[in-house]
């Protein structure tokens, strides 16, 4: 059998997502996540808060580059609160118990449970949970855990080299339409869902499609990729700002 495509992890899920055109972008919402924007043909700067990585291409395609943006820490901080506390039985409720309250109440959680990836490097770092009261519940703390993930993926894109105009997000957490819909409102830029989550195997199986001669060009691919749930932007931008400053200023404590 022949071996006919081979890409990282996330360089597939840039190329199954149909990530090809400069300022495309797409993230990935695992256990970590992971954002990586196209750059193109050329290998642009990027800021201290990014990697600059190769694109996977199709065969014989010219070299292309990508930004890329790991956050260390996404599911894995519901992954904790179900495992280490007991506070959801499954990641899945968490959606509904995030909706159904208005705001975290000025709770935050900085999920810094190993460190910080993108865009502040820093081992160091350790979680933090602040703004609680006598009436937090835990619904309060699992919001804040969900919005830890928009906030994070929003400050990977601060710092990208090139303007997002869409995002198009997959993996097991693009399934919460909670932080989907947060996530648009968070960084203003319309998320495409992907209808497959698993887009990494999607990517894979595109590019040995290439190479084996099933697909003749990217643009074959681009014409079969199917988007799920698209999330467009509610937040107006000054309560948009407002949440964002809240998080700069929960995230400098873990920092210190």
């Amino acid at each position: 059998m022949p071996i006919a495509g081979i890409a990282g992890d996330q360089q597939a899920a840039l190329f199954g997502q149909a990530c090809f055109a400069p300022g495309e972008a797409k993230a990935s919402y695992g256990t970590g996540t992971f954002v990586l924007v196209s750059l193109g043909e050329r290998l642009a700067s990027v800021s201290n808060g990014v990697l600059r990585t190769a694109a996977a291409v199709a065969p014989a395609a010219p070299a292309q580059f990508a930004a890329e943006g790991p956050v260390l820490v996404g599911g894995a901080a519901l992954q904790w609160l179900r495992d280490g506390l007991g506070v959801i039985a499954t990641a899945a409720e968490s959606e509904a118990l995030a909706a159904g309250l208005s705001s975290t109440e000025g709770v935050f959680f900085v999920p810094a449970l190993t460190g910080l990836g993108s865009p502040h490097w820093d081992p160091n770092a350790r979680g933090l949970i602040c703004g609680l009261t006598r009436g937090s519940t835990a619904a309060h703390l699992v919001r804040a855990a969900l919005e830890a993930i928009a906030h994070q993926v929003a400050d990977v894109l601060d710092v990208l080299p090139l303007e997002v105009g869409v995002l198009r997000a997959d993996g097991g957490a693009s399934a919460n339409s909670f932080l989907m819909q947060l996530q648009a409102d968070l960084i203003g830029t319309r998320v495409e869902v992907s209808s497959e989550q698993e887009t990494t195997a999607l990517g894979a199986t595109a590019l040995a499609g290439l190479g084996v001669g099933v697909w003749e060009s990217v643009s074959d691919i681009a014409r079969l990729v199917r988007r799920g749930r698209t999330f467009e932007p509610q937040m107006d931008r000054s309560t948009a700002e407002a949440h964002r400053d809240a998080w700069r200023r929960a995230l400098e404590r873990a920092l210190i």
